[in-house]
C-alpha cells in the first residue's frame, strides 16, 4: 500500500475510534441521568422482607416506545430505525426498501459528510494519483458520493430485496443499558427476515463489501489496492457498531431532556411559597 492511503487509513482509523469513543461516552452519560432522574428512598434502620411485588409491564415496555427522531442531533438522517412494537414489525414492501435507500442517499447531510471526507483525503494525500488542487478535490467529493449511492443502494435496497431481509434497525429499549449496549453492537451481524426470524445481517456486511469493491473501478488505477478495500470495509463495521448505539439511546435522551424540561416549567410555574412566620395575634 502507497503511504498516502497508509496516512488516510490512519487518519480514518483514528477519526472511527474517537467517534465510537464519544457514542459510548452517549450510552453512559444517558444511563448516569436517567439514575439521576429516579430520586434514593430513605433506608430504614431495620430491613423488612421485600414484598412480592410484579412489576407493571407498561413501566417495563416504556423504554421501547419512546420516539424515534428522524434525525440524531438534527442533522444525521435516521430514516432506518423503529421501535421494535408490533405496529413495525410487518414485512416492508420493496418501493418502501428502496426508498429507504434513496433518502441515505440523497438526504443533505450525506453530501456535507462526503465533503468532510473528501477534505480529510486531500489533506492527508489519501488515493494519492488524484493530485492536489480544486480539481483533485473535485474528483476526491464525486468518488465520495458514487461510494454513498452504490453503499446506499446495495445495503437497504438491492441486498434487502434479493434476500428478503428488513433493512430497519429495530430498537429494544428494554433491559439494563449493558444488555442493551450489546444488542445494539450484534445488530452489525444480525438481521430480521421479511417474516420476522433472525438471520445473518449479510445486506450491510455484503452490501458495504461491495460498495468498497465497487469503488476500483473508478478509484485512480494506480491506488486500487484489494488490501486497501478490505480495511475499508473493517473500519465501515466498527463505525456501525458505535452507529447502532446511538440508534438505540438517542430515543432515551431525548426522553429525559423533555422530562427535565416539563419538570422545570411545572417549578417555574408554581407560585412561591411565604417562608415568613404567621403574625401573633394581639389581643
Amino acid at each position: 500500500m502507497n503511504r498516502g492511503c497508509l496516512k488516510v487509513g490512519m487518519v480514518l482509523r483514528l477519526f472511527s475510534c474517537l467517534l465510537r469513543l464519544a457514542m459510548l461516552s452517549l450510552v453512559f452519560a444517558v444511563v448516569s441521568l436517567v439514575a439521576q432522574d429516579t430520586p434514593n428512598s430513605p433506608t430504614p434502620k431495620v430491613q423488612p422482607d421485600p414484598p412480592k411485588i410484579q412489576p407493571n409491564p407498561d413501566d417495563l415496555s416504556q423504554q421501547a416506545t419512546y420516539q424515534v427522531p428522524k434525525r440524531i442531533f438534527w442533522i444525521i438522517p435516521n430514516f432506518m430505525t423503529a421501535n421494535d412494537q408490533p405496529e413495525n414489525q410487518g414485512p416492508l414492501t420493496p418501493a418502501q426498501k428502496y426508498n429507504i435507500a434513496w433518502h441515505q442517499f440523497w438526504d443533505e447531510s450525506a453530501h456535507f459528510g462526503n465533503v468532510i471526507q473528501a477534505a480529510i483525503s486531500q489533506a492527508a494525500d489519501g488515493l494519492p494519483h488524484y493530485g492536489q488542487g480544486w480539481g483533485a478535490f473535485g474528483e476526491r467529493y464525486l468518488a465520495q458520493e458514487r461510494d454513498q449511492f452504490t453503499g446506499s443502494m446495495l445495503i437497504y435496497g438491492v441486498l434487502p430485496q434479493a434476500l428478503h431481509q428488513d433493512p430497519r434497525y429495530f430498537r429494544s429499549g428494554r433491559g439494563s443499558a449493558w444488555k442493551r449496549i450489546a444488542y445494539a453492537a450484534s445488530r452489525v451481524l444480525i438481521a430480521r427476515t421479511d417474516s420476522g426470524k433472525p438471520t445473518f445481517n449479510a445486506s450491510q456486511v455484503f452490501g458495504q463489501l461491495g460498495q468498497a469493491s465497487l469503488s476500483m473501478l473508478y478509484y485512480p488505477k494506480q491506488d486500487r489496492q484489494i488490501h486497501g478495500v478490505l480495511e475499508g470495509w473493517a473500519i465501515n463495521q466498527g463505525y456501525n457498531i458505535g452507529w447502532n448505539q446511538l440508534k438505540e439511546f438517542t430515543p432515551d435522551l431525548g426522553a429525559f431532556l423533555r422530562r427535565h424540561s416539563k419538570k422545570k416549567h411545572k417549578n417555574d410555574a408554581a407560585p412561591a411559597q411565604d417562608s415568613r412566620p404567621p403574625l401573633k395575634s394581639t389581643d
